[in-house]
């Protein structure tokens, strides 16, 4: 005999979060629609921030069977600190739109799941209160994320300020000379709301306002760089590492090399700037060809399961980033939103590596993955 049982119910203000998507629908549903298309929309026709999520559907996994993966083991080695597993939060400009805690609110979820942050140079707090509030959970590596700027003065002072905070790396914003054409925030004549300032850019929400986004990134931002410029420099003022953050060739990691860089992120800026790119996951085979070993390659872009995360590094990159997914998990519930997120995202990751048969990161490779072929076999990789 089957007996009755009553189904529980999900109320409609507690959406039942499974899946990134999953939380980039509720965060969707709370957001003003300039805000929302702010945060999730590309450059111009928005060919690439679509390409980036689609572009890993093509690579299958390869499992391997019979394999006790009962003490599998995610933990990578990352900016020098060992953390839970290869994914970072990425640094994304203005979270306080999101949730009013914003960065604040990613910092102390990374600390919980003992994962590394970048400080966007478009926070609405401090890299000083940014670093603070994990330490009583869990220290962790953030990172400062910089563009090349017309005041070098002011450049240097964002710089210093994150390396006495704390900060271990510098990511050097590379492929933005100019603004991505972002149609939406021509059409909402985007503006940072009321009452947010950007701190490290040392400008009050008064002064950001007078201008649009765009107006306000051309009035700061510097064209006139190169490698032979702000490499040596940045050298000369900071002891932390230098990353390269938006590259998508080997020519550049191959520069990025010769400039002593300690690593290159494979980016191509969520999509928001250069339209018609190759995603990210479809550059980063020849970048880690270039690197050979001699430069650590981490991706950002379109990552939205833990089966993408293993994908990219089973085409050897080091650590993935994700932006998006932390402003969808802030815009949810703030901290817990963005620690619902991470969670997700490991708890995917290590199901994958058991169901593929890795125990560790550093079994996870090419003969994991295949691609499909126009005449239907899997070609291995």
């Amino acid at each position: 005999m089957v007996e009755k049982f009553e189904r529980k119910h999900v109320p409609a203000s507690e959406p039942f979060l499974l899946s990134i998507d999953d939380l980039r629908d509720a965060a969707s549903a709370k957001l003003p629609v300039e805000v929302r298309d702010f945060y999730n929309s590309g450059s111009t026709d928005q060919i690439t921030v679509v390409d980036n999520s689609e572009a890993y559907k093509k690579y299958k996994l390869r499992p391997r069977v019979l394999r006790d993966v009962s003490k599998v083991d995610t933990s990578a080695y990352v900016l020098g600190k060992r953390i839970d597993f290869p994914l970072c939060v990425s640094p994304a400009g203005i979270q306080a739109m999101a949730h009013p805690d914003g960065e604040l609110a990613t910092s102390r979820a990374c600390a919980r799941r003992n994962v590394h942050m970048g400080v966007s140079s478009f926070s609405n707090y401090s890299v000083e209160q940014i670093c603070d509030v994990p330490r009583a959970i869990t220290p962790i590596g953030h990172a400062i994320q910089v563009y090349s700027m017309k005041d070098r003065a002011k450049q240097e002072r964002i710089i210093k300020r994150a390396e006495n905070a704390g900060c271990v790396a510098v990511f050097l914003t590379a492929d933005s000379p100019v603004l991505g054409v972002r149609y939406n925030e021509h059409r909402n004549d985007f503006r940072t709301p009321e009452g947010l300032s950007f701190p490290m850019l040392e400008k009050t929400s008064e002064e950001i306002r007078a201008d649009t986004h765009d107006a306000g990134f051309v009035g700061f931002n510097s064209d006139y760089h190169s490698w032979s410029r702000e490499i040596p420099w940045l050298r000369s003022i900071t002891k932390m590492q230098i990353w390269i953050k938006g590259v998508l060739t080997a020519e550049d990691v191959l520069l990025a090399r010769e400039y002593g860089c300690d690593g290159v992120i494979v980016s191509n800026h969520g999509g928001r700037q250069l339209d018609g790119t190759s995603a990210t996951i479809d550059a980063l085979p020849e970048c880690v060809e270039a690197a050979a070993g001699q430069i650590r390659i981490h991706i950002d872009g379109g990552i939205r399961s833990g089966q993408d995360i293993f994908k990219a590094l089973a085409l050897g990159a080091e650590c993935c980033w994700v932006g998006r997914p932390a402003i969808w998990g802030l815009a949810h519930d703030g901290e817990a939103g963005v620690s619902r997120m991470l969670d997700i995202l490991y708890t995917d990751f290590r199901r994958c590596m058991q169901l593929t048969g890795c125990n560790s990161i550093a079994e996870i490779s090419k003969s994991a993955l295949g691609i499909t072929r126009k005449d239907g076999p899997l070609a291995r990789l």
